[in-house]
């Protein structure tokens, strides 16, 4: 294993160097001739000058990301402080100590490390990716005043906090926009025109050139009301790298989540993940890092592994969410196949095997983890145990952890957050923006943290054990084999803390299950500590090539139990 890692490493670095050597510069063109070359347009484009990245700093740098829990909020939905029925920046900080209360003996907080908010800046949407002004708050969500207590309210506590950097569009409503509508503005030609419409499909099938009251077309990829920026224009560039300075030197965030990374560029009919796009990025980083060499960014890349490793490594983002990951851990306990899980991360480590990536289950966009499982209790913790397990740096999106459940539209994935017994479940003293969840009652912080048996109290303990344990953090990830089709065994294992995992995905009980393992770097006897769930299980040993050969488990393995145990090396 250690060899087929070394060779994978070596790999990579060639070709990260390969891909160095061969970025060239961008050549003087049309935006439209990049779209379709069949297509003329309607103003002729500036000289493009490529970015001078700034040169990377050589720094012992503490990646403090890999050894913390994220937490995705909706600041809209997430608490009200002052009654007009919108979350806002000072009811985060009311519920900061539910996220974690910076005093590591209590048990009361769930152990986040740090924050990702949503769409921060002014914006004529509720979710706030059409920005109308990059350089201020929402004031839905209170003043730059606030946001800033904010900062130093989660920095005593030790939460890092990132935010959405939404750089492939703005609003229409954007000052930039309205004046580009005149053609003599020096604005036009921040986005991208076309005389007639260009009746070119976007990536998905979906027509992204929209008429403006002007008479002309722009390309919109996601909305009509989100016209694309054009970063063939060397001052939109520089212009969102300066945003990017605003909020790390100006403001204090400790980084970005990146939105719709894959579609800066266009060229031809290629829409998404262009040469000119991952060379975007890797300046970026080297202009970000130069700033605040710890500041974070993790990437939006909704896509097959090897496009999204393109956008990673040491040149690019920071890391980047495993969508397909999050998809195979929830149907591999929705019918369970743990052999399934196995091959993703084993895939994802071909690509990453730095673990420079970030795992989740569901977020925004998507259906809410319970609502997947139709209210099964016992398959949300599986799914909790498994990622947050498991290698990469995990994302909890709000309400995940009480089990909101949630199907589409959007607003219905965005819902209040579900606080308590009280009215409106506590999330706000008036009528919220959104109807709060049906069944609230049952499913709130408060009733949960009474129970020891939620899946509010699973997850504050195994975020607790992530936090306190190298090996779930950073740790190898080695998967064993097992008689027991339904068995997921896992060792994670860094320097000298091993931890075996071991969970039954099935709804049948488990027996006489073995579990096996060719060789490794182990070797000797252990004793056998339960960290989390119950074994009776109590020494384990390793031949001289770290083999294991058919190890008995439990006798008898309960339908969806899952255990953690430590090995404790016994010297003879």
């Amino acid at each position: 294993m250690k060899n087929k890692i070394k060779a994978l490493f070596i790999i990579s670095i060639c070709i990260i160097l390969l891909i160095t050597s061969c970025r060239t510069s961008v050549t003087p063109q049309s935006t439209l001739d990049k779209l379709s070359e069949t297509v003329n347009t309607s103003t002729t484009q500036k000289t493009i000058l490529p970015v001078t990245p700034t040169p990377e700093l050589i720094l012992d740098v503490n990646e403090w990301w890999r050894d913390v829990v994220f937490y995705e909020i909706f600041v809209r939905s997430f608490k009200d402080s002052d009654g007009d029925g919108k979350g806002d920046f000072n009811g985060i900080i009311e519920q900061l100590d539910y996220l974690n209360d910076g005093d590591p003996n209590t048990g009361d907080d769930l152990g986040i490390g740090g924050i990702w908010l949503m769409p921060i800046n002014p914006s004529p949407s509720y979710h706030g990716y059409d920005v109308t002004d990059y350089y201020a708050v929402n004031p839905d969500y209170g003043t730059m005043d606030d946001f800033k207590k904010l900062l130093e309210e989660a920095d005593k506590r030790g939460i890092r906090v990132i935010i959405d950097l939404v750089l492939n569009h703005t609003s229409t409503k954007h000052p930039w926009f309205k004046s580009a509508l005149d053609t003599n503005s020096d604005y036009h030609d921040w986005f991208v025109w076309a005389d007639e419409n260009p009746r070119q499909t976007g990536p998905w099938g979906q027509n992204p050139w929209h008429r403006a009251i002007n008479g002309l077309y722009y390309y919109g990829i996601f909305w009509s009301e989100m016209p694309d920026l054009n970063y063939y224009n060397p001052t939109v560039s520089k212009t969102m790298m300066d945003v990017s300075r605003f909020w790390l030197e100006e403001v204090g965030v400790d980084g970005f989540r990146v939105d719709a990374a894959r579609y800066l560029y266009s060229e031809g009919f290629a829409q998404q993940d262009t040469p000119e796009t991952i060379a975007w990025f890797q300046d970026w980083r080297s202009f970000y890092k130069n700033i605040d060499a710890e500041a974070y960014s993790v990437g939006e890349v909704w896509a097959d592994l090897q496009i999204v490793a393109k956008y990673g490594g040491n040149t690019g983002l920071d890391s980047l969410f495993m969508f397909d990951l999050a998809e195979d851990i929830k149907n591999s306990i929705y019918s369970p196949t743990p052999s399934r899980i196995i091959k993703s991360y084993l895939d994802i480590d071909e690509y990453f095997s730095d673990q420079a990536f970030s795992t989740f289950l569901s977020n925004h966009d998507q259906q809410r983890v319970m609502s997947f499982y139709k209210g099964d209790i016992q398959k949300a913790k599986l799914a909790a145990f498994v990622y947050l397990t498991g290698p990469g740096t995990p994302f909890i999106y709000y309400g995940e952890e009480i089990g909101m459940t949630g199907n589409k539209p959007d607003e219905m994935l965005r819902t209040p957050m579900q606080w308590s017994t009280d009215a409106q479940s506590g999330f706000t003293s008036s009528i919220p923006w959104e109807p709060i969840n049906p069944g609230w009652q049952e499913i709130n912080v408060k009733s949960l943290m009474e129970n020891p048996e939620s899946l509010l109290n699973t997850y504050k303990a195994l975020i607790s054990l992530r936090n306190n344990y190298s090996a779930l953090k950073t740790g190898q990830y080695l998967p064993l084999t097992s008689s027991c089709r339904t068995m997921y065994p896992v060792l994670r294992i860094k320097d000298s803390e091993i931890l075996l995992i071991l969970a039954n995905l099935g709804k049948q009980d488990l027996e006489n299950c073995t579990i096996a393992l060719e060789e490794s770097s182990l070797s000797g006897k252990y004793q056998l500590e339960a960290i989390f769930g119950e074994s009776s299980l109590n020494e384990i040993n390793f031949d001289s090539n770290g083999a294991l050969l058919g190890f008995q488990l439990d006798p008898v393995i309960k339908a969806f139990d899952a255990v953690i145990l430590k090995l404790n090396v016994i010297i003879d």
